[in-house]
This record gives structure tokens, sequence and C-alpha cells, in this order.
């Protein structure tokens, strides 16, 4: 299907929230096509991930004793436009509680410059974050379409010819990272439910009134103004209530773990399996934090700066626990909602070892 071949109506009151077209082609203006990959190299890129990933799957699963579940991890290897458009339709399905309720406080007929309004701002984010997304794997897409992992092919290949990267090496490398992913929910049948419930406990919290969006707005510039720390959260969260604060902070701990146990199965069961780790880790980091002037501004207006010192430090948290508890000890963090770290316990790994592992 192409990129532009979308039925936006699938979702009756989210598509009433936004004009999914919109966002579609303002994300696709703002993504770019990125580097030309030619027809052979395509096809020589499905089929290495075709391979790596099952094989991916199989070198976690014997490194980390965790039992990925019944679904078969497997690769699509995407354009950025269709990158957007996945992501949209999973934004889609994610609005639909919080579209009902706008909806029904909204006058019939109106909206129409509200809902393009909408649309171009998921579009310009969306847009943005595909330039540099090499992989991902969704947790929240239709059953039959569980295991589903995306790799941005443009991004991949620009990454392997700007470093000078191995290609096989280079996506076996990143396809541990996103089967990791996969293994972990998995794993952990229990946590797919449990961030949906985060997500939509903060839309739940989302005021509609405008006397109360104004009084928050004001708390907003005050504590922006008075130097309130909020601990790493990206500017956008002084716009939080406290509330909103807190279930961000615990969503922050999760993908903080998510991310940070990846990275860290990705290298150690790369090391002795590609060449030349360092570099590619050097080459990684490189291309996070690669940005100019205004756009390193946008990255810390949406808190992506601080995403990344957070996935550093799921790193380490995990690195430790593995040092001090064992494979085994660590994998008590997939046991239930009550063994995810908070956003302290990342910082301070004894503390999460003391209160679960050691139990």
């Amino acid at each position: 299907m192409d990129a532009t071949d979308v039925d936006w109506s699938m979702g009756s009151q989210a598509s009433r929230l936004a004009d999914w077209e919109a966002a579609l082609a303002v994300g696709r203006r703002v993504a770019g096509p990125g580097v030309s990959v030619v027809a052979a190299d395509r096809a020589r890129m499905r089929e290495d991930f075709a391979e790596l990933v099952p094989r991916s799957e199989e070198l976690i699963v014997d490194f980390t004793s965790l039992d990925p579940g019944g679904f078969r991890a497997r690769p699509w290897v995407m354009a950025r436009s269709e990158w957007i458009r996945a992501n949209l339709r999973g934004l889609q399905r994610m609005l639909e509680p919080l579209a009902g309720r706008i909806l029904a406080k909204q006058p019939a007929g109106r909206g129409t410059i509200r809902r393009k309004a909408v649309g171009a701002q998921a579009g310009a984010l969306l847009g943005y974050v595909s330039r540099r997304v090499l992989g991902q794997y969704d947790a929240f897409l239709p059953p039959d379409d569980e295991g589903l992992l995306y790799f941005v092919g443009p991004n991949v290949a620009e990454t392997e010819r700007r470093f000078g990267l191995p290609p096989r090496d280079f996506r076996l490398w990143i396809a541990i990272h996103e089967v990791t992913h996969r293994v972990q929910f998995g794993a952990a049948p229990w946590l797919r439910g449990h961030i949906r419930d985060q997500v939509d406990r903060y839309l739940g919290t989302i005021s509609l009134d405008s006397k109360e969006l104004t009084q928050q707005l004001r708390r907003a510039i005050d504590e922006a103004r008075s130097g309130t720390a909020l601990r790493g959260m990206g500017a956008l969260s002084f716009l939080l209530n406290p509330e909103q604060r807190e279930i961000v902070r615990h969503v922050q701990g999760v993908m903080s773990l998510l991310e940070g146990h990846a990275s860290y199965v990705m290298n150690e069961v790369a090391r002795d399996r590609v060449t030349d780790l360092a570099r590619m880790r050097k080459a990684l980091a490189e291309r996070r934090r690669r940005a100019n002037g205004v756009e390193r501004s946008f990255q810390r207006a949406i808190g992506f700066d601080k995403k990344i010192e957070q996935y550093d430090a799921g790193e380490r948290f995990v690195r430790a626990v593995a040092a001090r508890a064992g494979m085994g000890g660590l994998n008590r963090v997939w046991l239930a909602p009550e063994a995810l770290p908070s956003v302290e316990e990342i910082a301070e790994p004894d503390r999460w070892v003391s209160r679960v592992a050691g139990s």
C-alpha cells in the first residue's frame, strides 16, 4: 500500500479530532525522503533483516533466558513516509478516548481549523523523528501484527555510509536492539497493558476547561521563572499538573529501563559477533546528538535531549544490576509492575536490588 493510500476514518472519533491526511502530508514534507537507496540495495537490506531478526531472537533468548512468548519477531523495511503513516495510525488509536471527550463538548460543525492544526503539529513531530529513528518495535499494534519490527531503510543506509560501517554487522547490531524490545514484552505479558493504562490515565487527566487550562499555564510560567527543577522532564512538562508529572516520571522510569536493557543486551550479545563494536557505538551516539542550534532548541522543548540521557542511565542501571545480582536477579524486573524501577532507583541501582532482587 502506498503511504498516501490510507483510510483515516478507522478511528471514528479521532478522525474528527485531527486531520490525519494533513498530518501525513506535513510529516512527509518535514521528513524528506532521506538518502537514495537503489532497488538492489533495498532488496539486500530486506533479505538481511529477514535473516538477522530471527537469528537475533535466538541469541537474545540464549543470553537473557527470557521467554519471548508465542509470536515471532519479523521485520518491515520501510520508507520514512511509511514509518510516519504507521505511527500516525498508532496515535489515532491512542487518542480515541480523549477525542470522544473533546467532541462531546464541541458544538456541531465547528473545529475544521483546529483539526488541521492538530494534524499539522502531529505530522511535524513525527516527520522530525522519522529522520532519526533506525528501528522500532511497536508494542501497540493490533493482534494480527504482533511481533512486527520497523526498520527505516534510508536512515539505516545513511548511517552506514556516513560512518563507513559494515552493513551486515551494523544491521545485526540494531536488529538485536529492536528484537530485545519484542522479547521484553513477550516475557512480561502484563507490560503492554500497564503502559497503556498509564497513557489512558494521563489522557484522562487532560482538562477541557478553559479556566483550568489558563491557571495551569500561569502556574507553568511562574515555575519557569522561579527556576523550578523538573529533573529531566523537558520544557513542555512545565505545562503538566502534579498528577500528570507523576505519571510522566513513572513512564520515564519504565522507558529508561526498556531502552537501557535493550542497549545492554545489544552490546553484550554483539560483543563477539560484530566487528568494531566500539566504532558503531560511537557512531550511534554521534548520530543521536548531532543537531544544529534550531534543532537542538526543538530537542530541548520536547525533551529529546533528556530522553538520550535517560537511556544512558537505563543502560548503567541494567549493567550495575546484572553485575550485582546476575541475570536471574535482573530478570526479576519483568515479574510485575511493582518490580519496575523508579526514576530514583534507575539512578541508584542498589536501591532496586535491595527492594526487588534481594528479596
